[in-house]
């Protein structure tokens, strides 16, 4: 069916995809909203620790103008009560899984951003011929605990907070790659990361903790480009290059001036190197 997806009450518009195909899938273990816009050579876009598909409203909108690109919501998002059945990435990835088959999706692009880019890394060393390429951003082989995600660990984890936590949204300054200015793009990503229960981003928090793939890397074939934030404060340089220096067909990209949200804060700057790659 159709449906616009409004998905800010106020100026979401801006930031949205815009009209697109959206639907249901009752997977397993959850129904899964997924939604596709544009047309083309097909692109799954996975969503990050929080926010949602919605957070990759800019990046969507643009991609869709060359690929046909789908994403959906991740186990947890629409129901946290997701989290009474103990689940962790592997589960996750099964989630993908099932994904893809019910939309007949047989060797897509697939590309992860920040927590997607686990599942994508994840669901590729396990299915290395189901996916023609392969895009991550914000992600490193393994985490690394580093004071900044010690803290954002302990804050979700053991303090209840009211949303939108003004301690939190600091935060998400470093994440755009230093101090950004309160405008309408800090607004969006702020109010859409907390659309997503604080009890499921402290989940998935503790799956990143446990997330290590380097001895698997060598068996994805599938040709990876991998793009950095220049300021990202999350994925260390020791562990951005255990990933492009074992990866057998990738590519490094760093992109100048943009944080680990590129996605959102670079749509445009992101978006060119997914099609210079895959063209």
């Amino acid at each position: 069916m159709k449906a616009t997806l409004d998905w800010l009450s106020a100026s979401g518009a801006e930031f949205s995809a815009g009209t697109g195909v959206t639907g249901q899938l009752h997977l397993k273990h959850y129904s899964a909203t997924w939604s596709e816009w544009g047309e083309g050579p097909p692109l799954v876009l996975i969503p990050g620790l929080a926010g949602g598909y919605e957070l990759l409203g800019p990046l969507a909108r643009i991609l869709s103008r060359d690929f046909r690109v789908i994403s959906y919501q991740l186990r947890g998002e629409e129901d946290p009560f997701a989290l009474r059945q103990r689940f962790g990435l592997s589960e996750l990835v099964d989630d993908l899984q099932e994904l893809l088959e019910a939309l007949r999706l047989e060797c897509p692009l697939l590309m992860g951003v920040s927590f997607g880019g686990l599942l994508a890394l994840e669901y590729a060393s396990r299915n290395p011929y189901r996916i023609s390429q392969l895009v991550l951003q914000g992600v490193g082989a393994r985490y690394e605990r580093s004071l900044v995600q010690r803290v954002a660990g302990a804050v979700l984890s053991n303090y209840p907070l009211p949303t939108d936590n003004a301690f939190v949204n600091q935060f998400f300054n470093l994440l755009f790659g230093g101090r950004s200015r309160q405008n309408e793009l800090f607004q969006f990503v702020t109010k859409q990361c907390w659309q997503t229960d604080q009890s499921v981003m402290a989940h998935r928090f503790h799956l990143v903790e446990k997330f290590n793939v380097q001895r698997r890397l060598p068996g994805i074939h599938a040709p990876t480009l991998i793009l950095s934030g220049e300021k990202d404060i999350l994925v260390s340089e020791k562990s951005l290059g255990a990933l492009t220096n074992v990866l057998p067909k990738s590519e490094h990209v760093s992109l100048p001036d943009c944080g680990h949200l590129a996605f959102a804060t670079h749509p445009h700057q992101v978006a060119d190197e997914v099609r210079r790659f895959a063209s």
